[in-house]
């Protein structure tokens, strides 16, 4: 008996060392991956509450390295190479760090991202950009510390920095164009009718050469012409529109309407009816 006493009690203080309170971290962690034009751009950081607290000139103070958030450095990390300010940066990771100032806020990209807060020893030879900001006052209090992807377009994004009442903007730009262009020019020797579908949309989107869009959308269409695509079509009738030819417009995107209605695709009928529409066809 005593001996089944003495397990029971040796069992129970085992489980009791052995077990671990799990409670919710004050500053939790938070990772976001954005998308901005052809770059994965990923975001790792620790998210403090104000709690009450005064925070910038309080908490932090003015003209101070802070680690812009909690706990380990906040990293971003680029899959290509990517420019701040004009000057362009490598792929890989990097800390985040700011400096709080009253009326301008230095931002800092550093190359070291294996920080736990601030390094011990800051090495001004690994820091890889550094931009002054000017901070915007929000109409509200954030509570809980925010970075966000702000401002998206295909070749830029704004990293937007917001706790207490600020809100800093830190912009970086991403070589999409290049890239585009780059593989546009290898395909184009023996592209298929995807390839000029793509490189057709890209143009019209970006605003490049409407009369090269056009050549390439056409041949898209025509390599396609013993199983028309409703879609195909729909970028020929907006790439011939914009490029002035409306008469080719319309009859490109009332043959899309009647592909697109066979298919039941209610979104491209919707499309075309409005495009007709307003180009005065309907």
């Amino acid at each position: 008996m005593k001996k089944i006493i003495l397990f029971v009690f040796a069992a129970t203080i085992s489980l009791a060392t052995n077990a671990q309170i799990q409670t919710p971290a004050p500053s939790p962690f938070q990772k976001t991956e954005q998308k901005v034009g052809l770059t994965d751009v990923t975001l790792e950081y620790s998210r403090p509450g104000m709690k009450g607290r005064k925070i910038f000139g309080g908490l932090e103070d003015f003209g101070k390295v802070w680690r812009t958030g909690a706990n380990e450095n906040t990293k971003l990390t680029f899959s290509t190479d990517f420019m701040v300010d004009g000057k362009t940066l490598k792929k890989g990771t990097y800390a985040l760090y700011t400096i709080p100032g009253e009326k301008t806020w230095d931002v800092i990209l550093y190359t070291d991202a294996t920080n736990w807060g601030n390094p011990r020893k800051w090495d001004e030879s690994k820091v890889a950009a550094k931009v002054t900001v000017t901070p915007i006052e929000m109409p509200m209090d954030i509570e809980t510390f925010t970075i966000t992807f702000d401002d998206l377009t295909n070749s830029s994004a704004v990293l937007g920095i917001m706790w207490e009442r600020m809100y800093v903007p830190f912009k970086f730009e991403v070589p999409t164009d290049k890239m585009v262009s780059s593989s546009i020019q290898k395909i184009m020797a023996g592209p298929s009718a995807n390839d000029m579908y793509g490189a057709a949309v890209y143009y019209l989107e970006a605003g490049k050469d409407i009369n090269q869009a056009k050549e390439w959308i056409d041949k898209a269409v025509a390599m396609t012409s013993e199983s028309p695509r409703f879609w195909y079509l729909r970028q020929q009738s907006l790439i011939h529109a914009k490029a002035g030819n409306k008469k080719t417009a319309i009859a490109a995107a009332k043959k899309s309407l009647e592909l697109a209605t066979k298919a039941n695709n209610a979104g491209y009928i919707k499309m075309n009816k409005a495009s007709l529409k307003e180009w005065g066809a309907m």
